[in-house]
């Protein structure tokens, strides 16, 4: 009887080892895309902010900038006050920032109070990890509206 138990084992040697590459194989996957997707939060709320924080600019910093030290009024045809918040922002949430795209829009034509700002803001996602990158390029985007008040 203990022959045949000893044989057994001998033929069942190698398939623990087969069943723990295989599992471990998927749970690394399984990791990998958590973490992914956690990163890929992390950027579009980075976005979110960055959008709201250009829109803050704008309307804190429309035609009326007396006693700001800037010189010049942000507006329809100066926005790159507006991008280079944008950029900051986006900058400081750990983003690659030539990757992102800002478009800031009046759709009143003007930066008089009481006139409307939009700032959008886009990203072309690049994966931490090469497996994910047929999934996952793509841009992920924000955009932010305001009333500027001063």
């Amino acid at each position: 009887m203990k022959t045949r138990d000893v044989h057994r084992l001998k033929e069942d040697e190698g398939s623990s080892l087969l069943e723990f590459c295989l599992m471990s194989l998927v749970f690394i996957i399984i990791l990998l895309s958590v973490v992914e997707m956690g990163r890929m939060v992390l950027v579009y709320t980075t976005m979110a902010n960055s959008a709201r924080e250009g829109v803050r600019y704008a309307i804190c910093h429309g035609s009326d900038r007396s006693g700001s030290g800037i010189i010049g009024p942000s507006g329809p045809g100066n926005v790159a006050q507006v991008q280079t918040v944008v950029q900051y922002f986006a900058g400081a949430g750990l983003l690659t920032t030539s990757n992102v795209t800002i478009a800031v829009t009046y759709p009143d034509g003007t930066n008089t109070p009481g006139s409307r700002v939009s700032v959008r803001v886009t990203y072309v996602y690049d994966p931490l990890v090469t497996y994910f990158n047929n999934l996952l390029n793509d841009s992920l985007g924000s955009t932010s509206q305001g009333v500027i008040s001063y």
